[in-house]
């Protein structure tokens, strides 16, 4: 049998960033904190704490003083340097670049929109990490929607700046954009794309794994997805290869395999979430390839 790992599987640039900066600052032998889990993958975390990485809560990280802290890839809200200066921690800073340039766009953005009586809205997810920093930048007070709560506290007569939480679907941030643009016009406006700013900002490598795996998906008799079972992102792509191929399975660790599964196949695909390391793929395809069909 055949077995393939999708090439573009595995962690974006932002998690690789992110962990290799953690690998760097442990190989120093100093106690390292990550203010959450640094990925949405719990056998990576677990071989970084192996190393010497330790999660804290944000309670603890209220606490804790004298310390070194990682920032993981999400990105913060201003009040966790805040924080970190009068605790006098020294941060380690592993932000996505590409979060930490929107989270500087939408800080701009406010501060123009306040002083022009402009809207901020923020397409994203409630409680998700990235959008936490997100709003912080306007103290909390851009209108956040996952494209159905809170679009009734819009004032579609004033001009809005809408962003996106980097790994939101395309295609459902289209949709929002629709249904703005029809509520403007039901507002009043006349012509809404001149009073409507968007800015495309779901990051490129997220967004097109979406068509990859639906490609990748068809092409063989069975789908492994590996992902942590906390990635949202993980959730969402592994939906994707269930949709054009029934025999998609969703595992963790390749103790998870059942070789029942790849009974009369000619080809597996193995393939994994953002969050997901790419030698646990590697390990996953080791492990199928043992079975000996």
């Amino acid at each position: 049998m055949l077995v393939e790992i999708d090439n573009n599987s595995g962690f974006c640039f932002g998690v690789q960033n992110a962990v290799e900066i953690a690998e760097e600052a442990l190989k120093k032998g100093e106690k390292v904190f990550s203010l959450g889990q640094i990925v949405h993958n719990e056998i990576e975390v677990e071989r970084l704490i192996k190393l010497g990485l330790e999660s804290i809560t944000y309670t603890q990280f209220r606490k804790i003083h004298d310390s070194k802290v990682l920032i993981r890839a999400h990105g913060e809200p201003p009040e966790t340097y805040r924080i970190a200066e009068e605790n006098n921690l020294t941060i380690i800073e592993a932000t996505c670049p590409i979060v930490k340039k929107l989270q500087s766009r939408i800080n701009k953005a406010w501060i123009r929109a306040k002083n022009n009586d402009d809207q901020v809205v923020i397409f994203g997810k409630e409680g998700h990490a990235e959008v936490i920093g997100l709003m912080g930048q306007t103290e909390n007070n851009a209108i956040l929607t996952n494209g159905r709560d809170n679009l009734d506290i819009i004032d579609y007569s004033k001009d809005i700046h809408l962003y996106s939480q980097t790994t939101m679907s395309t295609s459902e941030y289209n949709a929002l954009i629709r249904q703005i643009r029809d509520r403007m016009r039901q507002a009043g406006v006349d012509d809404p794309d001149k009073h409507l700013h968007i800015n495309r900002t779901i990051c490129g490598q997220v967004s097109n794994r979406q068509p990859a795996l639906v490609s990748f998906s068809k092409k063989h008799d069975v789908i492994i997805f590996v992902s942590g079972k906390e990635s949202s992102n993980g959730r969402f792509l592994f939906t994707v290869c269930k949709s054009v191929n029934p025999n998609a399975w969703f595992i963790s660790s390749p103790e998870e395999l059942d070789p029942k599964w790849f009974r009369g196949s000619s080809s597996t695909g193995v393939c994994g979430a953002t969050s997901t390391p790419r030698w646990l793929i590697e390990r996953v395809k080791d492990r199928i390839l043992s079975f000996g069909f």
